[in-house]
């Protein structure tokens, strides 16, 4: 259930540690404030002087990090995560880009060595609801499993191979998440989830060794553990197990479009690569599932072409279909990410040093989480009400006056549709779900509207 944004500070951040109590009641305060009207910059979400004066001496006080203010919400998503059901674990890495806003000091190098900010490495947790007879998960948005904000430096000119497989890499932050989980519970499946950047031994050791099943795209043609044979010839002299749809989202150049593909699945041993330390021991009996594209649109330069390796079984078509399932929803993290910038306006901040940005950075990532799972109850749970609790009864008595009462009610359905609506969604028959920018405009313009209503009524 989605809860009010006093509620909800409280429950994440009431257990920080942060040095003294006073600090912690003030991060809940402004925890609040930025989820009430999220948007990255403090000003906009503090209007009273004393208040943002507060905030802004808040992020320089000692003890107040990155990871002091993360902490408690991941370990409470950790904790909800050991009861009993199945969880995705979605891992990715985005960029935070600050280069536009003028020298804030201790930025890290980003890109392609001309930008300047953070490499935030995300595993957001998400409780699988139900499955569709598509076999596709729907679910609701748990909290964030673990979080990493790094300031990466480029590497030494000159290393070796050697060199730069001993000294901590951006790399290692792949499936480290696992490391503080430790095992799920034994009525408890963790799917750990990564793209292509996620393919090399160790991720596949870490869910081997901590009983965490996986789904991971693979991005080379691994040898097999016989020295000999490839991954890609395996997949290839494996049966045909059918055809089913894959629905894809628009992409640059290449509109959305639900594709007709060919299934095959095949289980093998993967051989270990060579490390510092020695030569690695083989991954044993690695699923391995091709998701081919078959009678591509004209026009589509890259039909789609996916090898997922995996833990789960793989041997039948529903097996196979409900691996490709779960990969299907790696898009999750990716609106993460969108509501982390666009709605939550987390490379808007203006503060001057990377030390500060970090734990609002924190503050807002959390924030975040609350967005999306707002917008993913509106799939998953589409006819119940959670959305209009959290939002409170003005926001959807203004709904209701500017569009009438929907018929069924002000379900999580209509209320997100309505929020985006106020912002420029059409809300057409063939329109589906609403994006980002348009649900931000409308919250924020509804934001405005309760406090015109408020100021008016002011005796």
């Amino acid at each position: 259930m989605l809860l009010s944004p006093r509620e909800w500070a409280q429950q994440e951040f009431g257990g920080c540690q942060l040095g003294d109590r006073r600090r912690t009641k003030r991060l809940m305060r402004i925890g609040a404030q930025l989820a009430a009207s999220p948007g990255g910059t403090l000003p906009q979400a503090f209007p009273d002087w004393a208040e943002l004066k507060g905030a802004y001496r808040f992020w320089g006080q000692s003890g107040v990090s990155f990871e002091s203010v993360i902490a408690a919400p991941a370990e409470r998503t950790r904790q909800q995560c050991r009861r009993a059901g199945e969880y995705l674990l979605i891992e990715d890495t985005t960029l935070l880009d600050y280069s536009g806003h003028g020298s804030v000091a201790g930025l890290g190098v980003i890109g392609n060595g001309g930008g300047h900010g953070f490499e935030l490495h995300t595993t957001l947790a998400v409780r699988i609801e139900f499955w569709t007879a598509e076999q596709q998960p729907e679910g609701a948005v748990i909290g964030l499993f673990h979080q990493q904000c790094r300031t990466p430096r480029p590497a030494p000119a000159g290393e070796s191979k050697a060199q730069r497989l001993s000294r901590p890499r951006k790399s290692q932050a792949w499936a480290g998440a696992l490391k503080w989980g430790g095992r799920p519970p034994a009525a408890t499946r963790w799917i750990y989830v990564a793209d292509r950047e996620s393919d090399f031994y160790e991720p596949l050791e870490l869910c081997q060794a901590h009983g965490v099943d996986f789904v991971i795209r693979s991005g080379c043609d691994r040898r097999l553990a016989d020295k000999v044979s490839h991954l890609r010839a395996g997949l290839k002299e494996s049966p045909l197990l059918g055809q089913t749809t894959v629905p894809l989202r628009a992409r640059a150049g290449q509109p959305a479009r639900t594709a007709i593909v060919e299934l095959r699945g095949v289980r093998l041993d993967l051989d270990g690569p060579w490390r510092p330390s020695g030569q690695k021991a083989p991954l044993r009996n690695v699923g391995a599932v091709e998701v081919r594209e078959v009678d591509a649109p004209e026009g589509i330069k890259e039909p789609l072409h996916w090898i997922l390796l995996t833990s789960l079984d793989c041997a039948t078509k529903a097996q196979v279909q409900r691996v490709v399932g779960i990969y299907t929803r790696r898009w999750w993290i990716e609106e993460y990410h969108k509501a982390l910038k666009t709605g939550a306006g987390v490379e808007k901040s203006q503060l001057e040093q990377a030390h500060r940005l970090e734990p609002l950075i924190a503050v807002l990532a959390v924030v975040a989480v609350r967005l999306l799972n707002a917008k993913l109850l509106a799939r998953s749970r589409p006819e119940s009400f959670e959305a209009a609790t959290s939002l409170g009864p003005q926001i959807v008595a203004i709904l209701e006056k500017k569009f009438g009462k929907p018929k069924r009610g002000w379900t999580n359905a209509n209320v997100i549709t309505g929020v985006a609506r106020v912002g420029g969604f059409l809300a057409r028959r063939h329109d589906g779900m609403p994006g980002w920018q348009t649900i931000w405009r409308g919250w924020q313009r509804l934001l405005w509207m309760c406090d015109g209503a408020e100021t008016l009524n002011q005796p």
